[in-house]
């Protein structure tokens, strides 16, 4: 999942773009596109004009420092992207939805080869499943952290407390949705056909490196041994 020459995102990062929260700000960095990103990578946005054909299904969480284009250095059109809070797939039938629709197209219609389910350091959504008082007045987030509760038992049932807590259900919740993804008939149908393989990874925003779920041994590798492994198989 490599780039193919210079990447859109960090062309656009480049510009002189302002730091403006306003409106205003938004469009500026719209224009700046337009004029200056655009022109660059035409040919490419001409072909992805005509339809997609991404390699994999990547669902990782709504926080703003992931980005999974920039991390993954891919070109429009590589990854088709799912964000919400925590990175949760509700198991199939439990909570139909967005999550549920975005799998199904991606699997059954776009035949991604891969799916990466991304968790990430310091994760807002994991810090209010490890301390539910956090959420009593936010009804919809709490009913939604429902679908990671299990990451939180193993958790505790491991004894881990403290600082270590937050690392320990950031990678549990990943492990967790991959239970989950597993149990949708698109990516069972998909598994059973060898046609698609699925990952866990976990981002650490002030390192700028992921580790990455081992299936053989359950446990999260640094980048470097994940890609000799791959690179072996």
């Amino acid at each position: 999942m490599h780039s193919h020459g210079a990447h859109v995102e960090g062309e656009a990062m480049s510009q002189e773009t302002p730091s403006d929260d306003s409106l205003v700000g938004l469009l500026k960095g719209v224009e700046d596109f337009s004029r200056n990103v655009f022109p660059e990578t035409q040919q490419l946005f001409s072909e992805l004009a005509e339809g997609q054909s991404p390699h994999t299904l990547f669902i990782t969480c709504a926080d703003s420092r992931v980005v999974p284009e920039m991390i993954t250095q891919t070109q429009p059109g590589e990854l088709f992207v799912c964000r919400n809070i925590g990175n949760i797939v509700p198991g199939y039938g439990e909570m139909l939805g967005g999550v549920s629709a975005v799998v199904e197209f991606a699997v059954a219609v776009l035949r991604v080869r891969h799916v990466v389910i991304c968790g990430h350091s310091d994760c807002g959504a994991m810090k209010g499943l490890l301390n539910p008082e956090s959420t009593k007045d936010l009804p919809t987030v709490e009913a939604w952290l429902r679908n990671a509760q299990a990451a939180r038992s193993a958790v505790f049932a491991r004894k881990i407390e403290g600082p270590e807590a937050i690392g320990a259900v950031i990678e549990e919740n990943v492990r967790l949705q991959l239970v989950h993804l597993r149990t949708h008939p698109a990516v069972a149908a998909a598994l059973a056909n060898e046609a698609i393989q699925l990952h866990g990874w976990v981002y650490d925003i002030g390192e700028g490196t992921v580790s990455v779920l081992d299936a053989e041994s359950d446990r999260f590798l640094p980048l470097a041994d994940a890609i000799r492994r791959e690179s072996r198989g």
